[in-house]
C-alpha cells in the first residue's frame, strides 16, 4: 500500500477540517521511531504532540494495558467505579505542585480537562469571568477555542465565542512585549473592561505549546500569583502539553516555585492512550454537585491503566533528568549552527520542551517560509519535526524523552542538514 493511495482515500472521506502536517501513513512504531506503509523509517520529533514522552509501546505501558485488557475494558466510573481510578488520582494528587490536600478527576482529552477546571472554578467562586493570554491554547470546544489566543485556524469562521473571556498579551520580550507591558494591560483590563471581583480564574500555560514554545518568565508568573491572591481569583496551570518530564519536571510549575489553584493535564499522561486529568485544592474540587462533573469515558480504566505505567516509567527511568540532558544537547547544537544560519533569532526551552525561532536574516521580521522549507527538508530525510507560533515560524521539538542516545545523535544530523539545505533554498 502506498502512501498516495491513502492519502486520496482520506481526502474524499475526511473532512479537510482536520488537518495534517504530513503524508506519512503509520504502519508501526516503536520508541521514538515510526515506520510508514510504504516501509520507510522516521525519527519522531513530534511524539503525537508531547504525548509519547515516554515512547511509542513503551513495554511497562503495553504490558499494563494488556493486563486491563484481560479484566474489563469499560464499566463508566460513575456507575461501576474501581479501584485503579482511586490509585491514579492519589498519585496525581501526591505529585502536582501544593502542600495541601487535593482532589482530581479524569476526563478524556485536554480540551476536556480545561472545560473542567474552568466549571470548577466557577462553581468556587461563584464568579463567571476568566482571564487568558495571546498565544495560548486550551483546546477546540467552544470554551477552549475562546480561551486560545489565536485566531487561525482555531476560531475563524465558528461564530460567536463564548462570553466572559478576556485575553492579556502574554510577556515575549523577543516580540516586544515586557512583563511590566503585561501587567499594565491587566491594570487597564481591571479598569475599563471587567471588575476583578467577578474573575473566577487565570489561566496560564508555563510555556505556551501552539504560541511558540514560551516560557511564562519568573516575574510576571510570581506576580500573577500576587494579583490573583489579592483579589480571591483563581490560578489555574494548563500543563497539558507541558507536563510529565517534559520540561525536565514532572510539571513545568516546579521550575517557579509558584503553586496553581488547579492543573489541566492530558497527553503525556497516558503515554499513547486517552485521559486526561483536572486536579487541585480539594475544596475547590469540591465546589460542584454530585452529577456536575464526569463523562461516560472519563478516566476509562484503560487509559488509566497506562496513567499508572506511565509515571513509575518516569520514576523509574530518571526521564526528568534524561529531559534536561537531552535538551542540552539539542540546544547546543542549534546555538552552534547560528552563526551560519542567520535565519537563527532564538533558540529556548527547558528540559526537552524545546524551540528554534527563525526570522528574516537582520530584521524581526518572523519567517514562515525558511521555517516550513526547514521542517519539509528534514521530513525528506526521515526527521518528522512540527512547527507552531503566532507567526507559524518556530519549530518544536518534542521526541520521546525515551530516544536511545544513537537515534538522537542521528536525528541532530539530519536536523542540521535540513537547515543548511534550506538555507540553500
Amino acid at each position: 500500500m502506498q502512501n498516495s493511495q491513502i492519502a486520496a482515500r482520506r481526502a474524499a472521506a475526511i473532512s479537510r477540517g482536520v488537518g495534517v502536517t504530513t503524508q506519512v501513513y503509520a504502519h508501526k512504531a516503536e520508541n521514538a521511531e515510526i515506520w510508514d506503509v510504504e516501509g520507510r523509517r522516521y525519527i519522531d520529533f513530534a511524539a503525537g504532540i508531547a504525548v509519547v514522552n515516554t515512547g511509542h509501546r513503551h513495554p511497562k505501558v503495553i504490558e499494563a494495558v494488556k493486563a486491563q485488557l484481560d479484566s474489563f475494558t469499560h464499566t463508566c466510573h460513575q456507575v461501576v467505579p474501581y479501584e485503579n481510578y482511586v490509585a491514579l488520582a492519589e498519585k496525581l494528587n501526591a505529585a502536582v505542585p501544593g502542600d495541601f490536600a487535593k482532589k482530581t478527576i479524569f476526563v478524556t482529552t485536554g480540551a476536556e480537562a480545561v472545560e473542567n477546571a474552568v466549571k470548577i472554578a466557577r462553581a468556587a467562586t461563584n464568579r463567571p469571568a476568566v482571564i487568558a493570554f495571546t498565544g495560548g491554547f486550551h483546546g477546540r470546544t467552544f470554551m477552549g477555542m475562546t480561551l486560545t489566543g489565536k485566531v487561525q485556524p482555531y476560531k475563524a469562521g465558528f461564530g460567536a465565542m463564548m462570553p466572559d473571556v478576556f485575553h492579556v498579551p502574554f510577556p515575549v520580550e523577543l516580540h516586544g512585549v515586557s512583563v511590566e507591558d503585561s501587567l499594565s494591560v491587566l491594570d487597564k483590563l481591571f479598569k475599563a473592561d471587567v471588575d476583578p471581583a467577578r474573575v473566577a480564574a487565570f489561566i496560564v500555560e508555563p510555556v505556551q505549546g501552539e504560541g511558540g514554545f514560551y516560557e511564562v518568565p519568573r516575574a510576571f508568573m510570581e506576580k500573577l500569583q500576587e494579583i490573583a491572591r489579592k483579589h480571591g481569583i483563581l490560578l489555574i496551570a494548563d500543563e497539558v502539553q507541558t507536563g510529565f518530564a517534559r520540561t525536565g519536571k514532572l510539571f513545568a510549575m516546579e521550575h517557579y516555585g509558584v503553586v496553581p489553584d488547579i492543573t489541566t493535564m492530558a497527553k503525556g499522561l497516558g503515554g499513547g492512550f486517552p485521559i486526561a486529568a483536572v486536579t487541585g485544592r480539594a475544596e475547590i474540587m469540591d465546589a460542584p454537585a454530585p452529577g456536575g462533573l464526569g463523562g461516560t469515558y472519563g478516566g476509562n480504566p484503560i487509559g488509566v491503566a497506562a496513567g499508572l505505567a506511565v509515571l513509575e516509567v518516569i520514576e523509574e527511568e530518571g526521564l526528568c533528568e534524561r529531559a534536561v540532558s537531552l535538551g542540552n544537547r539539542l540546544k547546543q547544537r542549534l546555538s552552534g549552527l547560528a552563526a551560519s544560519i542567520p535565519q537563527i533569532a532564538d533558540v529556548r526551552g527547558p528540559g526537552f520542551m524545546n524551540a528554534v525561532e527563525f526570522n528574516i536574516p537582520g530584521t524581526s521580521t518572523p519567517d514562515a517560509e525558511f521555517t516550513n522549507r526547514v521542517r519539509e527538508k528534514a521530513l525528506e530525510r526521515g526527521l518528522i519535526l512540527l512547527t507552531c507560533g503566532v507567526y507559524g515560524n518556530v519549530i518544536r521539538f518534542l521526541a520521546p524523552v525515551t530516544i536511545p542516545d544513537d537515534v538522537f545523535s542521528e536525528a541532530l544530523d539530519i536536523l542540521e542538514a535540513a537547515l543548511l539545505s534550506a538555507k540553500e533554498g
